[in-house]
């Protein structure tokens, strides 16, 4: 069953205190929210058809956030979006998010935006470059440990050749 008639009284109270990055989001968002059944366990007792009752829940949230129509995200944002999250985009490029976490739907509606919005600001992390001043450091490093080995292999090749005996 989806909902689309109150999407902003449903998120308001989630976004309200974030900025306007979750406001972009909910432009690009389609909500659902899934009824699910726990039957719960049966009794030894009990007759095998008979089942532990129990009310559908509409509580778990499903955002669907169309990747490749928030032209708000830079292009290599939005690929990078698309190459980590494979699993969770389907075939329209909607990158489906779930939650249940909470028996309340508006958390859960919550909490899927709030991963979106992580989704979005992990594939904006730029990779770690090292200053110049960190690749000399390594270099150097490097160097003397080259160093360092090839003088202790020496030694090794001195105290060998010293053990050797000659037959002449």
């Amino acid at each position: 069953m989806a909902t689309s008639m109150c999407i902003n009284r449903l998120i308001n109270v989630q976004v309200n205190q974030t900025c306007e990055r979750n406001t972009l989001i909910r432009r690009c968002i389609y909500l659902s929210v899934v009824g699910y059944r726990n039957r719960g366990t049966q009794d030894e007792d009990r007759h095998e058809d008979a089942q532990v009752h129990v009310p559908v829940v509409n509580t778990k949230a499903q955002v669907r956030f169309h990747v490749k129509t928030a032209d708000w995200i830079a292009e290599d944002v939005r690929q990078k979006i698309l190459e980590k999250n494979k699993t969770r985009i389907n075939k329209a490029g909607e990158l489906l998010v779930t939650s249940e976490l909470s028996r309340s739907q508006q958390r859960n509606l919550g909490d899927c935006i709030r991963k979106i919005s992580d989704i979005i600001a992990e594939a904006s992390e730029k990779p770690y470059e090292p200053t110049a001043e960190e690749i000399a450091i390594k270099e150097s490093r490097l160097d003397k440990s080259t160093k360092e080995r090839l003088k202790q292999k020496k030694m090794l090749s001195t105290i060998k050749q010293s053990r050797r005996v000659d037959f002449d």
